[in-house]
């Protein structure tokens, strides 16, 4: 035994002292063993991994000491706990720096420390909320897990020594930018608001344009780790509630780490549609496109820190439609969406087409003679078009990533200089230029980017199965497109409604914008519960 070790007793009964820098050594060490070994999922895991209770602790200390380990009070420096006496109380107040209103917490700390111990009596929570906090959202509870969770969003938690439950205020202040005009569905007239980052925002923007009782907006967290508010949003009285059954029960049901990526990787999660390139879901970042398609009988999923929504169900022609179709009058809005239509149509077959004929020039009809190179290149005509259309995937990527004074050079450089230089060398020959040129616009054109991508690949498939084996490659693959989109289904929906199965009122809907007097009863795909969209004395004049 050291010679330092220190005895306590008489005779032989002496025990030996361990010197206290050695009980904290030993402390300091088993501390660190229990925090290598920490493997919980959520807040709750760690709160019994460390206090093994869910309640909250009646002394501060031990408070203190639970939420250094659990969500590290002391060690982040926008973990705050403001301590200071109240009513001869001690008092610890929990909240994130950055995410609290500070006028609304310093006005209502400003009133409670003028409380007495008589103020309080014998239970300090219930006088405070009830009679000395002039707040609204205002609520208690007695689980740690779930006050840390709500303090992690924003909201901020009071603790009182010697009671075993805490307040928890509402008073949330989030980074917001201003509701602008989306960058991706511009119009030339109508609203310039929309969608941000923040859920409560969005809900608002909605609800400002659909007064009804009826729109409901249920709240769901998703993610052990991120605990990712998720808003569920129809209209009860006139959506298919077995519908909203199915995506709530869903979304319930995941058990995920998280969604740090927003609503993508939610639409991944609960429409599980695997490597079908077609989306199942139509994003907008509009408010007035929402409310529309909420009055129709859909279903819109929310998801915080996303600025665009997911409309459900949907189909391939709700994609193709655009709201500035329905900013126009009726006529000029069936002129644009045909241009639409035939922009798409010429994204997805026109290429593979124009290679067919020039293939097999027999299949070309006496008018067309003029279809075809002029003169033959050095590369084959597929490598062509495949190259063109790696390059102008390319040029897409570096406009994105490059600062936009700089991405309008770039472009303008690889456009002009990169294919001319290349036709004059007779690498290319003109039409192949002209006709990608064609397609990428009808791209463009598409309302839905994830669907003008998806048309994309199809092309590029279409291209290939040309090019091995000509007109049965053309045929047959254009079949199996068709067949894909056709088995395709968007919440027990079929994907090409109302073509397959067909409804000649409901396409009639999607080849002209008719009038919103002829427009009487909501589209049968939504399976509503309420089919009229106005009263009958309103009829066209």
């Amino acid at each position: 035994m050291d010679d330092k070790t220190m005895f306590t007793g008489s005779g032989d009964e002496q025990i030996p002292v361990v010197p206290p820098s050695e009980i904290e050594e030993l402390e300091e060490e088993e501390l660190l063993r229990k925090r290598n070994e920490e493997s919980s999922d959520n807040t709750y895991e760690s709160v019994l991994y460390w206090q093994e209770s869910d309640h909250i602790p009646t002394r501060i200390k031990e408070l203190k000491a639970t939420l250094k380990e659990v969500m590290g009070l002391g060690v982040s420096f926008d973990v705050v706990l403001r301590e200071m006496v109240i009513g001869g109380r001690e008092t610890g107040l929990l909240f994130i720096n950055g995410f609290t209103n500070d006028v609304v917490l310093t006005d209502i700390l400003h009133r409670l420390t003028y409380l007495t111990p008589e103020d309080l009596g014998t239970n300090a929570v219930s006088a405070i909320v009830n009679r000395y906090i002039p707040f609204v959202q205002v609520e208690v509870t007695a689980e740690l897990s779930e006050t840390v969770d709500k303090v992690l969003v924003g909201q901020c938690a009071i603790f009182i020594e010697g009671e075993s439950s805490a307040i928890i205020l509402d008073t949330r202040k989030y980074p917001v930018r201003s509701p602008e005009e989306p960058q991706v569905e511009q119009v030339v007239r109508g609203s310039r608001d929309g969608f941000t980052e923040t859920l409560v925002s969005n809900i608002n923007l909605v609800r400002r344009r659909v007064r009804d009782p009826g729109l409901h907006c249920e709240g769901l967290k998703v993610g052990r780790r991120t605990q990712t508010d998720v808003c569920l949003m129809f209209i009860d009285d006139i959506v298919d509630r077995n519908q909203v059954e199915a995506i709530r029960d869903k979304i319930e049901k995941l058990d995920l780490e998280g969604l740090p990526l927003g609503d993508k990787q939610l639409e991944e999660a609960i429409v599980n549609k695997g490597w079908h390139p077609y989306p199942l879901v139509r994003y907008s970042e509009r408010p007035d496109v929402v409310a529309s398609h909420l009055l129709e009988g859909r279903i819109v999923v929310m998801v915080d820190t996303s600025p665009s929504v997911m409309i459900m169900p949907t189909t391939f022609f709700d994609l193709c439609q655009h709201a500035e179709e329905n900013r126009q009058t009726p006529f000029i809005g069936t002129y644009l969406r045909w241009i639409r239509f035939g922009g798409i149509f010429a994204s997805l077959f026109l290429l593979p087409l124009w290679m067919l004929l020039v293939v097999h020039p027999e299949l070309k009809p006496p008018n067309l003679e003029i279809l075809g190179p002029m003169k033959n290149a050095n590369v084959p005509i597929i490598a062509q078009f495949l190259i063109v259309e790696f390059g102008v995937d390319l040029m897409r990527l570096a406009a994105v990533h490059t600062p936009t004074p700089i991405a309008s050079a770039m472009v303008l450089v690889a456009a002009i200089l990169l294919g001319d230089i290349a036709v004059k060398s007779g690498l290319f020959v003109n039409e192949v230029v002209l006709y990608m040129a064609v397609a990428a616009v009808g791209m463009f054109a598409t309302p839905s980017y994830e669907l003008g991508l998806a048309n994309r690949i199809v092309r590029l498939f279409l291209l290939a199965a040309t090019a091995l084996f000509g007109v049965k490659g053309f045929v047959i693959g254009t079949t199996l497109m068709i067949l894909m989109l056709t088995t395709h289904r968007s919440y027990n929906s079929s994907y090409l409604w109302p073509f397959i199965p067909f409804s000649a009122k409901a396409m009639g809907e999607v080849l002209f914008r008719k009038p919103l007097l002829y427009s009487r009863s909501r589209p049968t795909l939504n399976k509503t519960r309420d089919s009229s969209k106005m009263g009958e004395e309103m009829s066209p004049r």
